[in-house]
């Protein structure tokens, strides 16, 4: 008689595992077990406890209660190192790699192989580096240095150290989420190589379709708690969220219906040689317009020269009839320009800096006198906005770095709404924030834009697009290409004009 199938052993687990810190539980009684061949993911909303849980796993917490059981064996990491040493690595969103160091000595950094009398056997250190790329079936070469790497490279590299560390288990941590269609694509080729190869792969990306489409199982946390773990066939994007957020997500895309009003923004024939050319469009009061367009399209770019970062070489930009002067920021912001950049940790946000003081870095002249900050201002200023913007954080004395990606988003969208703009440019306002998080920045740039603030929207992300645009500027190769009504505009109609195929001309 044939037995039954049973089910591998699981290579790493969790096992009950709860983690404090102060009075804020961030893990409660969580299990989760990872197989080998399998990549599993793990999803939930910014502050569930996925960057704990993941933390746990590499060594950098202990937990509290529970254990962390290896190979079927109950274990105890005192570190990174000896995380590591057992074969289980992390592959973070922004690789920190040596730069001026080579790909093959960033590899085997403090580990090179030797030769006799102790010199470093540098064919070895190449010859091996290149039989790691091929494993994974990339081709960059060993000698390159690190400088100037494609952070979708730079990845690469950190999960051939992995592999050279002889790891079983492979964390990635929002891999994706500075990477290009076609990146993405391959290092999903090389996750697939290494499950072939009887990895275990934990995957954590607030995108949907990302998950469904590499991922054999997934494990949901809300507020500290696994709240499921299951396959991921028969379940529907709905039911993912559902789980996720605790609810009906409702309407992602909350778009109030607003009469557009008076022209607060005017671009003129704006043209940065080798950039972007002839640029030209308005925003009204009491609108969203969005910015459009592939990766180096050169949408970040125009909005950058529009508020002065960078300054145009022709053209003008308009303010509520104000004719700015080219690359003064100070200007810009002087006339009712706020802008969200794209990179919110390098460009928004001093990580060190408290969260009061974050918000507060755009108005200090008027929180004080004689270079002198009130520190009661300050903080009442900082209050407000947190309940405004329904922040979640223990103490505004915090530093920023500490809150989730889309707390720190909040923080970046209270320190430019606090000047009170007339005129607010956001670029990327979504990227790396959980669906909960997205439906609460859509609400608020929707009510913004009913009590009549003109809202520029630079993204990626088509379906925002459709769902929160009055109207969809469309670039390509430096140019705009298409402008499309919310009632015409579709993916298909976007992506046509995005790719050059056709479009409109914009007024």
């Amino acid at each position: 008689m044939n037995q039954p199938a049973t089910d591998p052993a699981p290579v790493l687990a969790l096992k009950d595992v709860s983690k404090s810190f102060g009075a804020v539980r961030a893990l409660r009684d969580v299990s989760l077990r990872l197989f080998p061949g399998e990549a599993h993911a793990l999803a939930g909303e910014n502050g569930a406890g996925k960057s704990t849980l993941i933390k746990t796993l590499a060594g950098v917490h202990s937990p509290d209660a529970g254990e962390v059981v290896l190979d079927g064996e109950a274990v105890v990491f005192h570190g990174p190192a000896d995380a590591r040493d057992a074969g289980i690595a992390v592959i973070y969103q922004e690789p920190t790699l040596f730069p001026d160091l080579s790909i093959a000595e960033n590899i085997f950094m403090g580990r090179q192989p030797r030769r006799a009398l102790g010199r470093i056997d540098r064919r070895a250190v190449r010859d091996t580096t290149a039989a790691l790329m091929k494993r994974l079936g990339v081709e960059l070469d060993p000698d390159r240095p690190a400088r100037g790497l494609s952070i979708a490279d730079q990845q690469i590299v950190e999960i051939a150290k992995a592999l050279s560390f002889d790891a079983r288990v492979l964390i990635m941590d929002e891999p994706t989420a500075a990477l290009t269609g076609g990146e993405t694509a391959r290092l999903f080729s090389v996750v697939g190589t290494l499950r072939a190869e009887g990895a275990a792969v934990l995957f954590i990306s607030h995108r949907l379709e990302e998950i469904f489409g590499l991922c054999q199982r997934v494990t949901v946390l809300r507020d500290g708690r696994r709240i499921s773990s299951e396959p991921l066939a028969g379940l529907t994007e709905d039911d993912l969220v559902r789980s996720m957020v605790g609810r009906d997500l409702g309407d992602l895309y909350p778009k109030q219906s607003v009469d557009a009003g008076e022209i607060a923004l005017s671009v003129r024939r704006l043209t940065r040689e080798g950039v972007f050319r002839d640029i030209s469009f308005e925003v009204r009061r009491g609108e969203i317009v969005a910015l459009a367009g592939l990766v180096g399209a050169g949408r970040s770019e125009v909005a950058q020269a529009v508020f002065g970062v960078d300054r145009a070489d022709a053209g003008e930009v308009v303010v509520d009839g104000r004719t700015l002067p080219a690359g003064s920021p100070t200007a810009a912001m002087d006339a009712g320009l706020a802008l969200v950049p794209e990179d919110r940790r390098q460009r928004g946000l001093v990580m060190d800096l408290s969260i009061e003081r974050n918000i507060a870095l755009t108005g200090l002249d008027r929180l004080g006198r004689g270079g002198m900050v009130r520190r009661a201002l300050e903080r009442g200023r900082a209050a407000d906005w947190a309940v405004r913007l329904q922040l979640k954080y223990n103490r505004l004395a915090d530093p920023v770095g500490v809150l989730s990606g889309g707390n720190q988003q909040k923080v970046v969208l209270a320190k430019w709404l606090a000047t009170e703009p007339a005129v607010l440019i956001v670029d990327e306002p979504t990227r790396g924030i959980d669906v909960g998080t997205k439906a609460e920045v859509h609400r608020l740039l929707s009510s913004l834009a009913a009590e009549g603030l003109a809202v520029l929207m630079i993204s990626s992300d088509l379906p925002e697009v459709l769902g929160m645009a009055d109207r969809v500027l469309v670039m390509h190769e430096g140019r705009l290409t298409a402008e499309i009504p919310r009632a015409e505009a579709t993916e298909e109609a976007v992506m046509a004009a995005a790719t050059g195929r056709r479009g409109r001309a914009a007024a």
